[in-house]
């Protein structure tokens, strides 16, 4: 999993404040209930240090998401009186927060991004007659996400609309045009629902690599709820499963750790490879929180377990923040991806380990 999407907020030096709250418009007077939320939230900004303009910025993108309906909840980070960063969450926040902090409380915000699966929606309509196949018109809609954030950031949608009668030959040309959609996703899986024989059809005459990731979904298929297409099989299909991309990382982990080549295992050896800018990949088990806590510096690269450490590294005034803050920030800094893989299938020492960019060289015995 890649944090590029974190970029933004860390281009800005500290402290910072972070606020994560539920902007759900699924209640009655959704506005006044957010309103209420965040006069909490900013109350509790003011007491921790923060100034007017700080959380004057905080307050414009606050509820801003008015467009997405059901139920979410919203990320915002500023800095200086500056906004740096304004996230969608699919899922409200289990508690609202605000911390202001030396670093940005980024790790909700990457937790409701994991595990971040490319994939593409297709729902195909039929709307023609009950007992014949060659009246009427099929509708085709296809959207590109990664889920879950998508489920409340949808991508741009395919819309199609093609008589019955022209069906079958129409496929073919809708299933190079959805193939060449799915190939710039890099989709994982093409998810499809809708009217089983108008779908029969359409997977029948779909390219080979694209009929290799189908995976066919039943129940109601809407398409104008505002959110994404198939968002309730999406977890269904999607809960509890890897990217591709990140399996392909563990295995490579695997690979390398039986041959004893260039990885890192345990928090010790995982920040010395941060330190280098080594690693090309974090495996965590899951996110070490708030315990234990590493020394830092001003830069991502400045991270170690004791002070002495970082203070003979020329380090001034460093300082301890959480270790999951750390690592996170370390992680955007040097453009390393984040692979969450369960214990089950990976246990790692510690709960953590890195893929390196280079082995360290050898000294000869």
């Amino acid at each position: 999993m890649r944090l590029s999407f974190l970029e933004p907020l860390y281009a800005e030096p500290g402290p910072y404040a972070s606020v994560y709250l539920d902007t759900s418009r699924d209640v009655e007077h959704p506005e006044r209930a957010i309103a209420l939320r965040w006069g909490r939230l900013r109350e509790s900004l003011s007491r921790q240090g923060a100034d007017r303009a700080l959380t004057n910025a905080l307050e414009e993108a606050v509820g801003s998401d008015a467009e997405i309906p059901g139920v979410h909840g919203q990320a915002v980070f500023a800095a200086h009186g500056t906004l740096v960063l304004d996230g969608e969450l699919p899922e409200p926040p289990e508690h609202d927060s605000a911390r202001y902090s030396t670093l940005p409380d980024a790790v909700p915000l990457v937790t409701q991004h994991v595990p971040e699966i490319p994939y593409m929606a297709v729902v195909v309509h039929y709307g023609g007659l009950p007992t014949a196949e060659t009246h009427g018109w099929v509708t085709l809609e296809a959207e590109t996400g990664t889920w879950p954030t998508s489920t409340v950031t949808p991508g741009e949608r395919l819309r199609r609309r093609v008589a019955v009668a022209t069906w079958h030959r129409s496929c073919v040309r809708l299933g190079h045009r959805l193939d060449e959609q799915a190939r710039r996703a890099r989709a994982d899986a093409v998810v499809v629902g809708g009217d089983e024989w108008a779908c029969n059809v359409l997977v029948r005459r779909l390219p080979h690599t694209l009929r290799d990731k189908i995976v066919r979904v039943g129940g109601p298929t809407p398409t104008h709820t505002g959110r994404a297409l198939l968002e309730p099989q999406l977890d269904g299909v999607f809960r509890g499963r890897m990217a591709a991309l990140d399996r392909e990382l563990v295995d490579v982990f695997i690979g390398r750790r039986a041959l004893d080549g260039p990885v890192a295992e345990g928090l010790a050896a995982t920040v010395a490879a941060l330190q280098r800018g080594q690693v090309a990949a974090l495996l965590v088990n899951r996110l070490p929180g708030s315990s234990p806590q590493l020394w830092v510096g001003s830069q991502p690269t400045q991270l170690a377990l004791t002070e002495a450490e970082l203070a003979s590294f020329g380090v001034r005034a460093p300082r301890e923040e959480r270790a999951d803050e750390a690592l996170v920030r370390a992680l955007v800094g040097t453009r390393a991806e984040l692979v969450v893989v369960a214990e089950s299938e990976l246990r790692l020492h510690e709960g953590v380990g890195a893929l390196l960019r280079y082995a360290d060289p050898r000294v000869p015995s």
